[in-house]
């Protein structure tokens, strides 16, 4: 009886040993997680801060209880250099006034680094944008999300990159005058438009970044087949996990972009990430119109948003998690190696439905510390977190002074 008492005494003690070990490491990686956040410079490709101001204003140069971005929750996350989304929604393009309403967006963006000078830095290029974190400022960086802002004029390219835009997607949720999009199922141009072909060439030209989020599958391959640059992703995930989903980025896209230097970045979105969350849109979607369709009410309407909010209740929303955004870094790194890949989350732009442990931009260390428990190495960290986007960036641009040089060269 001693002795089986002595026993069980002995195994408890090593398993609070144990439990005080494990405990340790975890601490141990939730320490460097956010050491190595804080470190590495860090870039998300696509936050919408400028249009969410625009429906609601809000400083976030202050600590903010909502939304997913402000200046203090971002410095705790470890981000420096967040991509400000210019983004016209679609039915702009008809309304005649995107050029006006990304315009405005900018103004926004330099006004809030206006405003807090000693905080922000607008920036216009990959050496802007290292030389502002040397300096200890957050770089404001650019990217048109949907390209119905250039109006038909080619000259409107160079007019927005001077102005500080950095890359342009083609389109967004609608097929546009550039670029059939992944959302629409009028597909009008079988891909890119003449003036969207003129467009690729002209940003190669210019060094502005191509974004394929969001553009239909044959667009997607238009591009590829015409861009003489590599390509960016700016906000997409991986099909592979929501089969049939054009807005995500397939397998064989994914190898086409890494074989021409591209990147992938992925999107925080729980549709984005796992099947469930993005069945549960298509059938919030299916009620919502049938309900509309049967009262014959507005789309745009506040009983649109009664519904949404009421089925909400009714039927709870399957939120991915941390874990499944790991997953979908893996894939693309199984696919085409740890070079090509890193963060668009998308912040303030997909709504109530980020993943458990990255509601916003403070949590980047908890994607850090999943990638520790991995085993992921501290360079592999550093390319995801920022280095790589960082180098397909200037990539683009080298390429762009490159051929401005030999047509220089050339010219008699």
């Amino acid at each position: 009886m001693k002795r089986n008492l002595q026993i069980l005494l002995a195994l408890l003690a090593g398993l609070t040993m144990s439990s005080l070990f494990a405990e340790e490491q975890k601490v141990d990686l939730e320490t460097t997680a956010r050491l190595l956040a804080q470190k590495f410079i860090l870039v998300d490709t696509h936050i919408d801060v400028p249009y969410r101001l625009e429906e609601e204003w809000a400083d976030v140069t202050r600590k903010l209880e909502d939304g997913d971005f402000d200046y203090w929750r971002a410095q705790e996350g470890g981000l420096n250099v967040p991509f400000m989304s210019i983004y016209t929604p679609a039915e702009s393009e008809n309304e005649g006034d995107s050029f006006a309403m990304a315009n405005r967006l900018i103004d926004r963006v330099e006004a809030i680094a206006g405003r807090e000078k000693k905080k922000f830095a607008v920036v216009r290029s990959s050496r802007e944008a290292a030389q502002a974190h040397d300096l200890g400022f957050m770089a404001l960086a650019m990217g048109m999300e949907n390209g119905s802002p250039l109006g038909g004029e080619l000259e409107n390219v160079e007019f927005f990159k001077q102005r500080g835009i950095s890359y342009i997607t083609l389109a967004h949720s609608k097929s546009n005058h550039l670029s059939d999009s992944s959302y629409d199922e009028n597909k009008r141009w079988s891909g890119l438009s003449p003036f969207g072909k003129e467009v690729v060439a002209e940003m190669n030209r210019l060094g502005v970044m191509i974004d394929v989020s969001h553009l239909s599958d044959q667009a997607f391959w238009q591009v590829m087949e015409l861009s003489r640059a590599p390509v960016i992703a700016s906000h997409s995930s991986a099909r592979h996990f929501t089969p049939g989903w054009e807005r995500n980025i397939g397998d064989d896209m994914i190898k086409a972009m890494a074989e021409r230097g591209g990147i992938v970045m992925i999107n925080f979105g729980s549709s984005f990430l796992t099947q469930e969350a993005r069945l549960w849109y298509d059938a919030m979607d299916a009620a919502r119109d049938a309900y509309l369709d049967q009262n014959d009410y507005d789309e745009h309407g506040s009983e649109a948003e009664e519904f949404q909010e009421k089925y909400r209740e009714e039927h709870p929303f399957p939120f991915a998690s941390i874990d499944d955004v790991v997953r979908h870094f893996d894939h693309v790194i199984g696919l085409v190696g740890v070079e090509h890949v890193g963060i668009g989350s998308d912040y303030d732009g997909v709504g109530d439905s980020l993943p458990t442990g990255l509601k916003d931009v403070s949590q980047y260390p908890n994607l850090v510390e999943k990638f520790l428990e991995k085993g992921y190495s501290h360079e592999d960290i550093e390319g995801i977190l920022g280095a790589n986007m960082l180098r397909v960036w200037q990539s683009i641009e080298s390429y762009a002074e490159e051929e401005a040089g030999k047509a220089a060269a050339a010219s008699p």
